[in-house]
């Protein structure tokens, strides 16, 4: 089902990617001395329709980029950005932000650092809510200050609401945005921003179990569709998301007729739709089958959402050595010439042994962790011993981060290499390594919930009592917020991206109903179970 989804547009994608190669081959000669900034505005043109035609034309621009496009790196990097989010690629992302922000501030592209800082700041937040994410949003007010930016108070006030309506605030994220629509929908030459309020407002009011105001609003969010400023895929990519907002919502009413529909209109919008969306997609439409008792649908659809997640997982398997070479890369412009000398044979030795001594200290702890699990008789045990292994959970997020922090540093040791058989061949050996430590470093075994579930029965017990509506992976995902852990050390335990977390955690929230309870997810949690919390 998905070898051949969209099969027309890739073949045009390779086809452009081929004539842009020869073309650049040809004309070798002619474009020597040339910058190719061009390629940058053709980039920016095709962005809005297709990222993959923009990164043939990114693609064509030889290094070293510094020469190549100067004056245009913060355009370059503000681009690929985009292209990487189309993507999914949260690596890519954050990495392409700060070579734009970085370039811009040289370059004095204010408008653009200002966009970047603003990215920053919600990749930042929403992972992990510190004062540096505050830090990048001042900084944003100041560059779109020096760059005259007609819009940029506007665009720090939408980031504000946006920042409300994924903390759960869904009244006072629509307080802000209704007393500011008059003034967005005044906005003619942009339109975007009254869509993205209207956006808004709609699941604002479907969390807050108000379907007329949230039909108004999304009426409202149609208007916009053939405006001329409004980027088709945008517009697409916001309508299937609130498509399938109103089928969840229908859904819970077991109003089925509705979910259907609705589910329909999102079918037709598929290729718009994010991953996070695209596996809540196949498992409503699991969940809507079931609810007709047709059994065999819901097991294509269930088998739909094991496929893609196969597929999404074998895409970040082969792209994961490729997401430490930009990384590499904007080290390496930091570094200053001391810290090249400090790479040598001796280095990469005792990275070797810290590695093999790490996964031993990994192996030990959870044969020790098992046994003193076997040994846990009652629920009195079981909380006493719950808080020592949120303990070591935590250690196993900081031994995982030391993990990555040396691969880097063996990967930057491997570029230093000028032959290239030696180099291809520590590559190889990287990746063989990499391979073998990761069955022992990432938990990927189905016992996961069980593992949870026996540290403090109680909870999942009456978790299930109060909310049948959850699955097992957002009981989960619940128990963990419950026990005081960040988005970040939660999406580390459990395989996912802090992206994926981020979701996880606004569905629980929509699903038991806490718009209309005026709490967040974790005070609620504290507050329902506080009898349950070790002391």
């Amino acid at each position: 089902m998905f070898a051949s989804l969209n099969n027309n547009m890739n073949i045009q994608n390779f086809v452009l990617v081929c004539l842009i190669f020869m073309a650049s081959k040809a004309h070798c000669q002619d474009f020597k001395g040339e910058n190719y900034t061009r390629f940058i505005d053709s980039a920016n043109v095709h962005i809005n329709e297709s990222s993959a035609r923009a990164q043939a034309f990114l693609d064509s621009i030889p290094p070293p980029l510094e020469k190549s496009i100067a004056g245009k790196l913060a355009d370059y990097y503000s681009i690929k950005a985009l292209i990487h989010d189309d993507y999914s690629e949260n690596a890519y992302l954050y990495q392409s932000y700060i070579l734009a922000l970085k370039y811009a501030e040289k370059e004095k592209n204010y408008r653009i650092a200002g966009f970047a800082c603003l990215e920053l700041y919600s990749n930042i937040y929403f992972t992990k809510k510190d004062t540096t994410a505050n830090k990048y949003l001042e900084k944003a007010k100041t560059f779109y200050k020096l760059a005259n930016y007609n819009y940029g108070a506007v665009e720090i006030e939408q980031m504000l609401a946006y920042t409300k309506f994924m903390n759960g605030e869904y009244k006072q994220c629509n307080a802000q945005l209704l007393s500011n629509l008059e003034k967005y929908n005044n906005i003619k030459d942009v339109r975007y921003f009254y869509m993205f309020a209207t956006y808004m407002l709609t699941l604002n009011y479907l969390q807050l179990d108000d379907f007329k105001k949230a039909q108004l609003y999304y009426k409202a969010f149609k208007t916009v569709k053939d405006d001329e400023s409004i980027v088709k895929y945008n517009y697409l990519s916001f309508k299937s998301a609130i498509d399938l907002s109103f089928a969840e919502a229908y859904f819970e009413k077991k109003q089925i007729d509705s979910t259907n529909y609705y589910l329909a209109n999102t079918t037709k919008l598929r290729n718009y739709m994010n991953n996070e969306l695209i596996r809540d997609y196949f498992s409503l439409k699991a969940d809507a089958f079931k609810f007709i008792g047709n059994l065999d649908k819901t097991r294509i659809y269930l088998d739909s959402i094991s496929f893609f997640e196969n597929k999404m997982f074998n895409t970040i398997v082969d792209a994961s050595m490729d997401i430490n070479a930009p990384l590499l890369k904007a080290e390496s412009e930091l570094e200053t010439e001391n810290d090249k000398k400090f790479r040598n044979g001796a280095l990469a030795l005792l990275l070797f042994f810290m590695l093999a001594a790490l996964g031993i200290f990994y192996l030990i702890y959870r044969k020790k962790n098992r046994h003193k699990l076997s040994d846990c008789s009652n629920r009195v045990n079981n909380l006493a011993y719950l808080k020592s292994n949120n303990e070591k959970l935590t250690g196993k997020v900081i031994g995982l981060e030391e993990y990555i922090n040396n691969l880097k540093k063996e990967i930057k040791d491997i570029a230093t290499i000028h032959d290239l058989p030696t180099q291809r061949e520590k590559i190889k050996r990287l990746y063989r390594s990499l391979q073998v430590n990761s069955s022992t470093l990432l938990d990927k075994s189905e016992n996961h919930l069980e593992l949870i579930n026996n540290l403090n029965v109680e909870f999942f017990r009456q978790m299930k009592l109060r909310h049948p509506q959850l699955n097992d992976s957002e009981v989960i995902t619940a128990y963990y917020l419950f026990m005081g852990f960040k988005n970040k050390e939660i999406a580390v335990f459990l395989n996912i991206s802090v992206r994926a977390m981020e979701s996880r955690r606004y569905r629980i929230s929509k699903k038991i109903n806490l718009g209309t309870k005026q709490t967040t997810l974790v005070d609620y949690l504290k507050t329902t179970f506080k009898d349950l919390r070790v002391r």
